[in-house]
């Protein structure tokens, strides 16, 4: 493994206020998707306390916005934070080494998962239904 840095206070918060990109050409396409991610579901949330608090006339608009804030600079930061950039750098180039089926092949084997799915269905429910005779009707033990 590599070096470990100390975490200070000083450190996460030149960290947390920082604006620059770590490694800006690396794993640019995982990192966006993290990002849009990341800020989707800040704003999903941002929305669903605006909606819970229609009651409160500031705090339905001052709490979702401060959420809505700080889940965007959150997820900007996060996606630059040197160690998790890293690990979607490394995400990104072991995407890129993975081969990849074509889009027949990828079909064929759908087809395949789905008519084995569809004949196990049919057989267990055969079984239910063999089951349910043999306890309801032979043996008379369920009503």
């Amino acid at each position: 493994m590599g070096k470990q840095r100390a975490l200070t206070l000083g450190s996460v918060m030149s960290e947390i206020f920082s604006v620059g990109l770590y490694k800006p050409t690396q794993g640019r396409v995982t990192r966006q998707v993290t990002c849009g991610v990341l800020w989707t579901v800040f704003a999903i949330a941002a929305y669903r306390a605006y909606t819970l608090l229609y009651n409160h006339e500031i705090l339905q608009y001052a709490l979702p916005f401060a959420l809505l804030a700080i889940g965007f600079w959150g997820g900007y930061r996060l996606v630059n934070y040197a160690q998790f950039a890293d690990f979607l750098i490394a995400v990104e180039a072991e995407m890129n080494k993975v081969s990849w089926p074509s889009r027949g092949e990828l079909v064929r084997s759908s087809m395949v998962v789905i008519f084995v799915i569809f004949a196990l269905a049919i057989i267990l429910f055969g079984y239910d239904l063999l089951w349910k005779f043999l306890f309801r009707d032979v043996l008379r033990i369920l009503g």
